[in-house]
């Protein structure tokens, strides 16, 4: 293996102060009225709406630009929060240009679709500066009591559709702050102004659900207590485990969780107190991935390069976040996986990469490598669920390729149990994808206590 004589070189404070502000700014700033009304112009409000039909909650998209362009975006906010009631982060984060804006005829036809994000926004945003509740009053107390477990996209969705319905809500965290993934997974530059904090407290608004914040399932508190004392149990557990690359020092310093890091850097009151390395290899394909190098150069990293074993097409990150990466200096290194990590006096110094072919179908190394400096590695393969944490003194759900496994409605083999979100077997790390497990179980759920 080759070597790296290099000192490894990690350093907070690589910037000013206006070069943190500038680079951590918002990366689609919000449209004034002129802006919002011209972009609504351009929809032709198609009665098939292919991008309707994109989106995994189905909002009225025609309606809502509808609303836009005739001065009536608070109508419009309510048009997307009666499909998605976390509209407004998921106008921030939500990849449309493979969703709803891909679909967009304008698309088709001119490779220019309507900002369909930029507008949802728009009207989400208006909404919640000049309203402290969302736009839907409780039903009649029914009586029963439901246990959100996880107070990420998923469990706020549902907790608020239960919460509608009458029913109290405790909605359970293993965390000191609520918002899942929305609060601490999202790069900071597309949730800036604390966003994810105050869609929160707005969600919270609809009365009848109380957050337990700091309640770790599987610790604090038991699946087999929780199913003996609420009418129903909703998990939204995330998948708290990941990947390692399975190398020799992996333990050393300078190798990290990228989630981890990116939850640290969300948190940080103070970014030029975070220390980022001058080199910096990110392994994944992700949009984890693209999150960390961009973030990585936007503290101040010098070069960044993210490593995927396969071709670039089949990267999971859009085309959109790998422009965005390639346009912030992150360099993209195909058809490389790791095999060897090189450490000098404790700390990672570098990181050997093997280059791979597909054959058949499967991926083989070549034998040939190639090792690049670093004083980072940032881990970016995925996450798993941590199955022990369902185990208790009653039965589990059904797990099978390491999901929680469910029906349709969301329902797990345990017949007061539902679940959504990436923890459930077919689940998408996607906050929209979320929501609507969120919102699916609730109906589901509501049904059930119905009965």
């Amino acid at each position: 293996m080759t070597q790296s004589n290099a000192a490894p070189d990690v350093a907070a404070g690589r910037l000013s102060d206006e070069e943190y502000a500038r680079n951590f700014a918002d990366l689609h700033p919000l449209l004034d009225p002129h802006e919002a009304r011209v972009e609504a112009d351009r929809c032709y409000f198609c009665h098939d709406a292919p991008c309707m039909q994109a989106c995994p909650t189905s909002i009225d998209i025609p309606q809502f630009i509808r609303q836009i362009s005739t001065g009536n975006p608070t109508g419009s906010a309510k048009t997307i929060y009666d499909q998605n009631i976390l509209g407004g982060m998921c106008a921030r984060v939500c990849p449309t240009e493979t969703l709803c804006e891909q679909s967009c005829v304008r698309e088709v036809a001119e490779g220019k679709p309507v900002k369909i994000g930029q507008l949802q926004r728009y009207a989400t945003d208006h909404y919640m500066s000049t309203n402290d509740k969302t736009p839907y009053t409780r039903k009649a107390a029914s009586s029963k009591r439901v246990a959100v477990v996880g107070a990420g996209p998923a469990g706020l969705a549902c907790a608020h559709a239960l919460a509608v319905e009458g029913h109290d809500i405790d909605l359970y965290d293993a965390r000191a702050k609520a918002g899942g993934l929305n609060e601490f997974g999202i790069a900071a530059y597309k949730s800036v102004d604390n966003f994810a904090a105050r869609e929160v407290d707005f969600i919270l608004s609809i009365g009848g659900i109380t957050l337990k914040a700091g309640q770790k399932l599987g610790t604090d508190i038991h699946l087999a207590d929780l199913r003996s004392q609420y009418d129903a149990i909703f998990l939204s557990i995330g998948l708290g485990g990941v990947n390692d690359l399975g190398l020799e020092n992996e333990a050393k310093d300078g190798v990290l969780n990228a989630v981890d890091y990116i939850s640290e850097l969300r948190q940080a009151k103070d970014l030029s107190s975070l220390p980022v390395g001058k080199r910096v290899v990110v392994i994944g394909g992700g949009m984890t991935a693209v999150d960390i190098a961009v973030q990585s150069r936007l503290l101040g990293a010098e070069d960044v390069t993210i490593a995927y074993r396969r071709g670039q097409d089949r990267m999971n990150a859009s085309e959109y976040e790998q422009h965005l990466a390639q346009t912030n200096g992150v360099k993209i290194l195909t058809w490389a996986q790791p095999k060897g990590l090189v450490a000098q006096n404790g700390h990672i110094s570098g990181i050997e990469l093997e280059k791979t072919r597909e054959t058949g179908g499967a991926l083989k190394g070549t034998g040939e490598t190639v090792t690049l400096p670093a004083d980072m590695v940032f881990k970016a393969v995925g996450q798993t669920l941590v199955p022990a944490v369902l185990n208790g003194s009653g039965p589990a759900p059904q797990i099978e390729k390491g999901r929680i496994v469910v029906d349709a409605d969301r329902k797990t083999s345990l017949d007061d149990v539902w679940a959504g979100g990436d923890c459930v077997l077919g689940g998408e790390d996607l906050t929209v994808a979320a929501v609507e497990d969120g919102k699916i179980a609730a109906a589901a759920i509501h049904r059930a206590l119905s009965a």
